[in-house]
């Protein structure tokens, strides 16, 4: 590892499972065959996710209390929070937009020629837990333990926010050891991500290879139109992000993304945000970001930023209408945009959330549920770039609060080092 990068091994890892990926598909007798080979390889990609998530939880909570502590104006986490989903409900909406735009102009829905799903057919996704009241009520943990044994990010936060205020407000001398424990617990995780790390060729390799033995390149040429259609809206989307990075801290957006390469591909390979949480928190600090300000905004926006899919659920709903030749006003265009807006930030922890909030609010509109049925088996395509999307996204609105509250980035060379794997 020391001698190759670790994003040259993930991208070889990419290569390579795409390839025996492909040879697994073609040798399968049957999809059900493909199925069954796919679950041996997703058995270490698994392995590598559950290594990822048992660190995510103390993780969060020691960087989150350590830099809630270290604040010395209690004012501070306030205009911090502000700051953030300010930047979040832009980047919401132009995610949106940007969504609707493009499904308007390119009509990825029209002329699919697949047959369409009854209209009575289930989808069989739970949109029963998608309610404001099971979302805030769901804010705040029964039980700090069972929120860390959950991975549930947004309770953990909660959690951790009253415990830090708590700690900062403490009198001189009450909260020293348990500031110092946070800072050690912090560093202490950052090296155990270092040797997570290692096993993420591995994890990439069998997740791309699971991927392409069920999916095959059939799927793309299928729907080819489709998957043209949003990786195009989310290079705009790219663009814009990047482009409102470079307004706020200037040429050195470049090395930014630079820096998020790894985590970005651990997101798109493996489908899953957890996976590129650790490495995603390790190079923002390399890139001389408020080691705070970083701990407190990247959890907030695993939570209420997802960028990629935003967009993915205006394209999906669209995409739906166009298919069932439904159509749709621009005023009702713009007001799924505002339910998309609000519907969404509850689905944090909710599973295939994106999916879950799109079949929630398709009845609203009069269009079928059914119509995912179009989708669903694709889906795993679209969770990959929507991921790493998100990926980016968050990335660079921390790297934009931090500037936006602290001034100048400091450069990393200026930082004190990140503890690496020897």
């Amino acid at each position: 590892m020391r001698s190759v990068k670790l994003t040259t091994w993930i991208m070889i890892a990419m290569i390579l499972g795409i390839a025996v990926g492909a040879a697994c598909h073609g040798q399968a007798a049957t999809a059900a065959a493909a199925k069954d080979i796919a679950g041996y390889f997703s058995l270490i990609t698994d392995l590598f996710l559950r290594l990822i998530k048992m660190i995510i939880a103390p993780l969060v909570f020691a960087t989150l209390v350590s830099g809630i502590a270290s604040m010395s104006d209690g004012k501070a986490l306030g205009r911090i929070g502000i700051k953030a989903f300010t930047w979040f409900v832009l980047a919401s909406l132009v995610s949106l937009s940007l969504g609707l735009l493009f499904s308007n102009l390119l009509h990825p829905g029209q002329a699919l020629g697949l047959p369409l799903p009854e209209l009575g057919a289930a989808t069989k996704l739970s949109t029963a837990s998608l309610n404001l009241k099971d979302f805030v009520t769901h804010l705040v943990p029964k039980s700090f333990v069972e929120a860390m044994a959950n991975n549930e990010i947004l309770q953990i936060l909660v959690f951790s926010i009253f415990f830090g205020c708590a700690v900062a407000s403490a009198r001189p001398g009450e909260a020293g050891t348990v500031v110092k424990f946070a800072d050690e617990v912090s560093g202490v995780m950052l090296r155990l991500t270092g040797y997570v790390m290692r096993f993420a060729p591995l994890g990439v390799f069998a997740a791309m290879a699971a991927a392409i033995t069920v999916q095959g390149f059939g799927a793309i040429a299928t729907y080819g139109k489709l998957l043209g259609s949003f990786f195009l809206a989310l290079a705009v989307l790219w663009t814009v992000l990047i482009g409102a990075g470079f307004a706020f801290i200037g040429p050195r957006v470049f090395t930014l993304l630079a820096l998020l390469r790894e985590p970005i591909m651990l997101g798109f390979s493996t489908a899953s945000s957890e996976s590129a949480y650790p490495k995603l928190l390790e190079q923002l600090e390399k890139f001389g970001l408020d080691n705070k300000i970083t701990g407190f905004v990247l959890p907030l926006g695993y939570s209420f930023n997802l960028d990629g899919s935003m967009m993915y659920q205006a394209f999906a709903a669209l995409f739906i209408a166009q298919a069932y030749n439904i159509d749709m006003s621009l005023t009702q265009q713009l007001t799924m945009l505002l339910v998309l807006m609000v519907s969404s930030k509850g689905m944090a922890g909710v599973p295939r959330g994106s999916l879950v909030v799109v079949a929630a609010v398709l009845p609203m509109f009069g269009l079928p549920e059914a119509g995912l049925l179009l989708i669903m088996g694709i889906d795993q395509i679209f969770d990959m770039a929507r991921t790493a999307t998100n990926v980016l996204g968050n990335g660079i609105a921390t790297a934009v609060v931090s500037k936006w509250e602290s001034g100048p980035v400091a450069h990393a060379a200026s930082r004190p080092a990140i503890a690496t794997v020897p």
